[in-house]
């Protein structure tokens, strides 16, 4: 199995300090800040990392249920959206949303949504993030581009 790096230096206190994060193969390097993640500030920050790797792995999870089943998919587009809130123990994701539409030939409403869920819980980052109280998914089934 492979394991994976990223590198993330922070410099201040919390609410003035800035940092940056930078995957190990080097395909992303970005800043974050307080206002970044809390605000409207420019750059990243941890959530909307975490929603790039729930967005990516899932649509590979989704094309390979799809595969086993027999189908293969033309397009799978997802966008997962993260949801930082704060409850009894302080701050913590607490909800994720995972929108994805796909053009899959040859199958039905039923079987791609089926197929959607397994995806979903068998995907290693939904099973990483399994704390989040709720992971929620929002499949459509395209029609072909004539």
């Amino acid at each position: 199995m492979t394991t994976n790096t990223a590198h993330a230096q922070w410099q201040g206190d919390l609410k003035d300090g800035k940092g940056e994060v930078s995957l190990g193969n080097g395909a992303f390097k970005g800043q974050y800040s307080f206002k970044s993640r809390f605000e409207d500030g420019n750059g990243t920050n941890p959530e909307e990392l975490v929603a790039a790797a729930h967005a990516a792995c899932f649509s590979m999870a989704f094309s390979n249920e799809l595969a086993k089943a027999g189908f293969t998919p033309t397009s799978i587009k997802t966008t997962a959206e993260v949801t930082l809130g704060k409850n009894d123990t302080g701050f913590a994701i607490t909800q994720i949303t995972l929108n994805t539409d796909g053009v899959v030939p040859g199958i039905s409403e039923a079987k791609f949504h089926e197929l959607g869920l397994a995806a979903k819980n068998g995907c290693p980052i939904s099973k990483a993030l399994a704390a989040v109280e709720n992971i929620t998914l929002n499949a459509t089934l395209q029609k072909e581009a004539a």
